[in-house]
């Protein structure tokens, strides 16, 4: 999949079929509607096209209450990739473009440089300044502009009346990883640059990778979690730590820490991915260090179970 980020050229297709949205997660729904436009496209002998954003737009426009990202630009790229999309068009969101109109969105960027003979939305779809367009407004300017519109529906699962990203933020927040992961269609991850910790976990025998996290990273709720941690393509298993250690009282900061099963590696300074599988337990206040290390141990021994079933 080719990626193209602003300042766009002026010709990006000769015709295509486009898809527009966050995408934030790229859960299964986000996947049925971008699978779909890749096969539409091929059908028609066209270009498949998603346009996200590199940042949320609330981030810009209130970010106040922005919600947290459920992955990084990177990792929404990878797995749109993984769908058949042939371009994604990332767009750099500020203030200028959070005052364009919808109509002018439609004829500078989808007609003018995409040459979008067919645009697929979800249902709930808004668009332009003050979010004024939406799937009503993009019928209406199709024959002007010579565009089809194709509308899906929310997709839902057993248990759940609609997949959606907001659904999925509240999964996480509860420690509910396994569920999230169902809705998402992949693991629940976080990705940062390993830093140096308190070095305590090296000292029990049990080292830890600390993760440097950005503003807007979401990060289960404290516990104990099975997972992976991905580092330069290859996975480890790992057992992960969300929590401030409430052991000790030299550790003011909430951190996500993994520690990987059966290797040693340097990974100072490294950008990894922590995938969380499964919450093994919730974060507890041990009566010195012989009981955490013990619970340590079963965390190690309920990791190996969770990811070898």
């Amino acid at each position: 999949m080719r990626v193209i980020e602003e300042p766009f050229p002026e010709h990006i297709s000769e015709g295509s079929v486009v898809t527009i949205g966050k995408y934030d997660g790229v859960h299964i729904g986000h996947r049925a509607v971008l699978g779909a436009t890749a096969r539409r496209a091929t059908e028609l002998g066209l270009e498949s096209i998603v346009v996200t954003f590199h940042r949320n737009p609330h981030e810009v426009v209130r970010p106040y209450s922005a919600p947290q990202r459920i992955l990084s630009l990177a990792g929404r790229l990878e797995r749109i990739a993984q769908t058949g999309i042939d371009t994604a068009v990332v767009i750099r969101f500020d203030e200028a473009r959070s005052e364009e109109t919808a109509e002018d969105f439609v004829r500078e960027l989808l007609v003018g440089r995409l040459a979008a003979r067919v645009i697929t939305v979800g249902s709930d779809f808004r668009f332009g300044r003050r979010g004024d367009g939406d799937v009503a407004l993009l019928r209406e300017l199709g024959p002007r502009y010579g565009f089809e519109v194709v509308e899906f529906d929310l997709v839902g699962t057993v248990g759940e009346a609609k997949v959606s990203s907001t659904r999925i933020r509240e999964l996480v927040l509860e420690g509910d990883v396994a569920h999230a992961g169902e809705l998402l269609g992949a693991p629940v991850s976080v990705t940062g640059v390993v830093v140096h910790g308190s070095a305590r976990g090296r000292e029990l025998g049990v080292p830890t990778a600390n993760l440097e996290l950005g503003e807007f990273d979401l990060v289960p709720a404290d516990g104990v979690y099975a997972g992976w941690a991905v580092v330069d393509g290859a996975r480890y298993a790992a057992a992960i730590s969300v929590s401030d250690n409430p052991t000790f009282d030299d550790v003011p900061d909430r951190r996500v820490e993994a520690h990987l099963l059966d290797v040693a590696l340097d990974l100072y300074g490294h950008r990894i991915t922590v995938e969380f599988v499964a919450r093994l337990r919730g974060i507890e206040r041990f009566d010195g260090v012989e009981a955490l290390m013990a619970a340590m141990q079963d965390d190690l021994t309920q990791t190996r179970a969770v990811l070898e079933h």
